[in-house]
């Protein structure tokens, strides 16, 4: 795959806040009044190394206010926690929620950061017993956490992944009952809901989440919209990536600018029909 190499200023994404908070956002920033979408989600979401993700693709395909609440590696918890987002998701007219994997959130054998989600913070007692053998100071990142314990013990881990199926599950219900607006769930990614990827070592997100789990959730939204990117999608899109050379490795972990241009097509229909 050929990226493109450019120093370190080469995109600014204008970081933002909205109302009271911590949390910051693409920008501009957009007032929230009037009839507009609200997108939730990850990296795809904020559109890292992207000129114009999808949410702004979206607005020019409909002619509404799409405002991005993407953050970079987010979890369900980083929303879920957050009143200011949950509110200007009710006020808004609809409402998308990127469908992220299950790993980067608190749960009964580990804690997240409340706002960087996918760094590990504390091993739970419950945890400590299972892997009485594992060092857990030596892990900053939910993924190398997860990569070790199912090293150290497939069997074992199978009650971890069980454990963050279900949270994930209960935690996602809870997430789109709560906001006011009608709800779009968004799958973007380099496999369909039907092909689960477990591989915590280098499966792609959303990490965990199967067609059951999807369709759980999928009973309390307005719709669901899948976009599946294939190998050569992501290699034509990773042309169109604006980064440093320091930044080429979380490049590759992206899925591109053709991915953005799917979603926003997909988006489209859906979005319109309920505006």
């Amino acid at each position: 795959m050929t990226y493109e190499e450019l120093g370190s200023n080469a995109l600014d994404y204008f970081p933002c806040r909205y109302g009271k908070s911590k949390l910051l956002f693409r920008g501009p920033k957009r007032k929230l009044e009037g009839d507009y979408v609200a997108v939730l989600g990850g990296s795809e979401t904020y559109g890292k190394f992207v000129e114009r993700p999808f949410p702004a693709l979206a607005e020019e395909l409909l002619g509404r206010k799409v405002v991005n609440f993407g953050i970079t590696n987010a979890g369900i918890d980083v929303f879920s926690h957050d009143p200011t987002i949950r509110d200007a998701c009710s006020r808004a007219k609809v409402t998308v929620i990127q469908i992220g994997g299950a790993q980067n959130m608190s749960n009964r054998f580990y804690a997240v950061h409340p706002r960087r989600n996918d760094r590990f913070l504390r091993a739970s007692t419950l945890l400590k017993t299972v892997y009485r053998d594992i060092d857990f100071t030596e892990f900053n990142f939910t993924r190398h956490l997860l990569t070790a314990l199912k090293k150290e013990s497939a069997e074992r881990f199978v009650m971890v992944e069980q454990e963050l199926k279900e949270a994930w599950t209960a935690r996602m219900k809870t997430l789109v009952s709560r906001i006011e607006s009608d709800v779009v769930l968004l799958w973007i990614s380099d496999h369909a809901p039907d092909d689960c990827v477990t591989s915590t070592a280098d499966g792609g997100d959303p990490l965990f989440v199967d067609r059951p789990m999807l369709q759980q959730v999928a009973a309390y939204a307005s719709g669901v919209v899948e976009v599946v990117v294939s190998p050569d999608e992501i290699a034509a899109g990773g042309e169109g990536l604006l980064f440093s050379d320091l930044d080429a490795p979380a490049a590759r972990e992206m899925l591109g600018t053709v991915a953005h241009e799917k979603a926003a097509a997909a988006l489209q229909p859906v979005l319109a029909r309920l505006m």
